[in-house]
């Protein structure tokens, strides 16, 4: 009955998404600050085209949906680097801790560096160079409500610097979690990003936070050593989109991963690279009590991405 229960509310939340009326071109794209906290952290789940709210059975949950890392059954470390597109660069940290039976802890650091700008006047003068960047400081908690369901949140301090410039905000992500009695399928629901900023870069102007909700559910299917995983997902400030991404496991200790997101319309240029916008792909091994994990992922005419990510037991 939980179960009927579940999928129900799923599928409740996938009509009233795609139902929406900002369906269509949205005139709140750009509008809000902090642009970062919607880039995903890791690269299995990059690899996986960003499918992980329904999945999150590792340390990137503390990210994607606190309510997974319930999961988690040892003292697990996280940390990955990103090369992102033109030369911007950043970074991961984060670290789980089971604190009893049905409560997990956690903590993540997470920056930005955008390197070197330009700086110019109004006639485009080069008037030398400038610095800007971006950093979050989080602490998760989650708790089994039963061998089912859990529930988890992440509060978050932000910070941005731009040259002189600066502001912060104070933003809070809670998900909740599904897992199925046979254990081979999960579903999970989250809210991100919902806060306010606390100062902006000026005193007469503060912008709204990258809030989104989403949806998840993963399936390990049990004819092929494949898990199989789909998000949906609502930024409040651009149109609906969908992960979709699968890992197959029969290498063990190595581990293949393809994805795909609809996200990446909005990179296409009507270039000849337009049809690798939003895919991705990746491999993770395994040795002992660690993982390394890594991940390319197309941006069209902006060019790949690579991630690389190192977890392991503490």
């Amino acid at each position: 009955m939980k179960k009927i229960v579940a999928c129900g509310i799923l599928a409740l939340g996938l009509v009233v998404l795609i139902s929406s009326p900002s369906w269509g071109i949205n005139s709140k794209v750009g509008t809000t600050a902090y642009g970062f906290l919607k880039i995903d952290v890791g690269a299995r789940s990059t690899a996986m085209g960003g499918a992980f709210v329904g999945l999150s059975d590792d340390e990137t949950a503390l990210f994607f949906n606190p309510a997974g890392l319930v999961q988690i059954e040892t003292r697990r470390f996280f940390t990955t680097y990103n090369n992102y597109i033109t030369d911007i660069q950043s970074g991961f940290l984060g670290y789980v801790h089971p604190y009893s039976e049905d409560i997990r802890l956690g903590g993540s650091i997470s920056y930005f560096n955008y390197g070197s700008l330009t700086r110019t006047d109004d006639q485009g003068t080069n008037l030398g160079t400038f610095g800007a960047s971006d950093f979050s400081m989080a602490i998760s908690f989650a708790r089994k409500i039963n061998t089912q369901f859990s529930l988890g949140a992440t509060g978050k301090f932000i910070y941005e610097k731009i040259e002189d410039y600066s502001s912060d905000a104070l933003a809070l992500d809670l998900g909740v979690f599904y897992i199925s009695k046979d254990n081979r399928t999960r579903i999970g629901g989250l809210g991100q990003n919902i806060g306010v900023q606390l100062k902006g870069a000026t005193e007469s102007h503060k912008d709204p936070l990258p809030t989104s909700v989403k949806l998840g559910i993963s399936h390990n299917m049990r004819e092929l050593p494949l898990v199989v995983a789909l998000d949906v997902a609502k930024p409040f400030d651009n149109d609906i989109f969908f992960n979709l991404g699968g890992e197959f496991t029969a290498l063990a200790p190595l581990y293949l991963r393809v994805g795909w997101s609809s996200f990446g319309k909005n990179y296409k240029t009507d270039s000849d690279k337009d049809n690798l916008a939003g895919f991705a792909a990746g491999f993770g091994v395994t040795w002992k009590v660690y993982r390394f994990d890594y991940a390319f992922s197309s941006y069209a005419d902006l060019g790949g991405v690579h991630k690389i990510s190192i977890s392991g037991e503490i």
